[in-house]
C-alpha cells in the first residue's frame, strides 16, 4: 500500500545529477511559419528536466537561498506559483532534500498539479479569481504560511533577485553563442519578469551600441501591455494562458526594457501553439503560444531581415487536458462547430463523429465500470451493433447490482440498464430539456432511430455561457 509522500532522505553532498541537466537547451529555427523577412528561433526550454524555463531560475533560487543562510537543511520551501515555478522547485528542492508547499491558483492545469504531487511536493489550490490583497489571493497565502512554518523560505520568485540573475548568467550567454553573437530582437512573457530583466541586461552588456529589442508578448486581460504603452495601470481582466500576464508589475520586472509589446488573446495562442506542434512538430505550453504569435506579429511587421529569438518556455504534455483537447477548446468556445440551429449543438460529445463513450448491452458491468472510470463519467449510452440506444447504465445501476455480491459485475450490462428512454428529437426545445433534467434523467437526442448523443446539465451550462451577452 502507498503511504503519502514524505520529504526523502537526500545525500546533501552530492544530490541527483539530473539537476546538472538543467540549462544548456537546444535553439532551432521556425521554418514552416510565415516569419515575413526575418529568422525566429525558438529556445527549447521545454527539454529542461523539469520540462520548462523555470528549472533554471528554481535551481538559482534554491542555492542562493542556501548560500544566504535562508534554507538550513530539513526546511521548508514554500512558493506561491502557477505550476512551472512549483515544478521546477518541487525538482531542485526535493532533490536536495527539502519539503515542498506550493500554493497554486485554481485555474492551473490538473497535469501540472498531478506532477508537483507525484515529485513529492505539497499543494494548497486557492483562488484564481481575485487579486492581491485577498486573503485568499495565492502569493498573499504562500507569504502567509511562510511565516507560520517554523523553517520556512518563502521563495518569492516575484522579488528574488536570484531569478533574474539565472538568465543573465545561463539563458542569455547561451543565446548568444547559439546565435554566433548575431540576434536583433528577444520575444519574451512576463510573469515574474525574470526572464525580461534578466535578458535585457545581459544583451545591454554584450551589445550595447546597436542594442537587442526586447519585446514584450503578453496575455489579452493582462495590464503589462497596456502600461508599456501609455504607462497606465488598469484593472486587470482575465485570461486562460498559464504562466504570463500580471495584474501588477512584479517587483524584478524592469519594464523599461521592452522596446515593443503586442497583446494576444487566448484564442490566438491556443490556434499558434497547436499549429506550432502541426508544422513545427514542437509541443509547447499555453504561454508558448501567445510568444510565438507575438514573435510572429512582430516579424511579420519588419521590412528589414532580423534574426529574431522567442522560447518553447514549457511542454505541451502539462496542457493535454486543455488546448490539446478537441472538447475543451469547444467547451470553452475557442473551436466553433458548424451550428444546426437545434437541439443538438448542445450535444458536446457526438455519436457519429465516434466522440462517445458508449457500452454494449452483451459487455459487463466490470467493462462498464472500467469505461466510466477510464472516460470519467458517471454514465453510459447502451448502443448495440446498429448503432440504436438501447438504454443507458449509471454508476447507481451497477451498485445496485453489485454490492451484495461483487461476481454480478461480469453480468451483461442488458440487466442493469435502464431501458425507459428519455429521448428527445433535435426540435425539442429548451424547455424540454429542462423537464428531462427535473426528472434526475440525462437526455437522450434520437433523429428517428438514429442515436445523436447524450446532453447532461454541464453541457446546457456550458451551452449558455458561450451564448451570453459580451460585456
Amino acid at each position: 500500500m502507498l503511504e503519502t509522500p514524505t520529504v526523502p532522505h537526500i545525500n546533501s553532498k552530492r544530490p541527483p545529477q539530473i539537476l546538472s541537466l538543467i540549462g544548456d537547451t537546444p535553439l532551432v529555427e521556425v521554418t514552416q511559419l510565415d516569419t515575413g523577412p526575418c529568422q525566429l528561433f525558438l529556445k527549447l526550454e521545454n527539454q529542461n528536466p523539469g520540462g520548462s524555463i523555470k528549472d533554471r531560475i528554481a535551481l538559482s533560487m534554491i542555492e542562493a537561498a542556501e548560500d544566504e543562510g535562508k534554507l538550513q537543511p530539513g526546511g521548508t520551501v514554500v512558493e506561491a506559483t502557477a505550476g512551472n515555478t512549483g515544478l521546477g522547485l518541487a525538482l531542485v528542492a526535493g532533490a536536495k532534500g527539502y519539503r515542498v508547499l506550493l500554493v497554486i491558483p485554481d485555474k492551473m492545469s490538473q497535469e501540472k498539479i498531478s506532477h508537483v504531487k507525484a515529485l513529492g511536493a505539497e499543494v494548497r489550490i486557492t483562488r484564481s479569481d481575485v487579486t492581491r490583497g485577498h486573503p485568499e489571493y495565492y502569493q498573499d497565502v504562500a507569504a502567509r504560511l511562510a511565516e507560520e512554518i517554523p523553517g520556512a523560505f518563502y521563495v518569492n520568485q516575484f522579488g528574488n533577485p536570484a531569478n533574474p540573475l539565472a538568465h543573465e548568467r545561463t539563458t542569455g550567454p547561451e543565446i548568444w553563442e547559439q546565435m554566433r553573437h548575431d540576434v536583433d530582437a528577444v520575444v519574451v512573457g512576463v510573469g515574474s519578469g525574470g526572464t525580461l530583466t534578466g535578458l535585457g541586461r545581459f544583451f545591454n552588456r554584450v551589445k550595447p551600441r546597436r542594442g537587442i529589442e526586447m519585446v514584450l508578448a503578453d496575455p489579452k486581460g493582462s495590464i503589462l501591455f497596456e502600461y508599456v504603452k501609455s504607462g497606465k495601470l488598469l484593472e486587470a481582466g482575465s485570461w486562460a494562458v498559464e504562466g504570463i500576464g500580471e495584474d501588477f508589475i512584479p517587483e524584478i520586472a524592469d519594464m523599461s526594457l521592452v522596446s515593443e509589446a503586442f497583446e494576444i488573446d487566448d484564442a490566438e495562442s491556443f490556434a499558434t501553439v497547436r499549429e506550432l506542434l502541426r508544422k513545427e512538430g514542437i509541443f509547447g505550453g499555453s504561454s508558448t503560444g501567445t510568444l510565438v504569435a507575438g514573435a510572429l506579429r512582430y516579424c511579420r511587421k519588419q521590412t528589414k531581415p532580423k534574426r529574431v529569438v522567442s522560447f518553447v518556455v514549457d511542454t505541451g504534455n502539462k496542457y493535454l487536458s486543455k488546448m490539446f483537447d478537441d472538447f475543451w477548446m469547444t467547451e470553452q468556445g475557442f473551436i466553433h462547430r458548424p451550428p444546426h440551429g437545434d437541439l443538438s449543438d448542445l450535444i458536446s460529445h457526438r455519436y457519429e463523429a465516434g466522440e462517445v463513450i458508449s457500452i454494449g448491452p452483451t459487455d459487463t458491468l466490470l467493462t462498464a465500470f472500467k469505461r466510466m472510470r477510464g472516460a470519467d463519467v458517471s454514465q453510459l449510452p447502451v448502443v448495440d451493433q446498429d448503432g440504436r440506444a438501447l438504454g443507458i447504465i449509471d454508476e447507481s445501476d451497477v451498485l445496485v447490482k453489485v454490492h451484495r455480491d461483487p461476481l454480478h459485475f461480469n453480468d451483461p450490462v442488458k440487466n442493469a440498464m435502464t431501458s425507459k428512454l428519455e429521448t428527445l428529437s433535435p426540435k425539442a426545445t429548451i424547455k424540454d430539456l429542462l423537464d428531462v433534467f427535473d426528472r434526475g434523467r440525462v437526455a437522450i437526442v434520437m433523429e428517428d432511430d438514429k442515436f445523436l448523443g447524450l446532453v447532461t446539465r454541464s453541457d446546457l451550462l456550458s451551452y449558455l455561457r458561450l451564448h451570453m451577452p459580451k460585456q
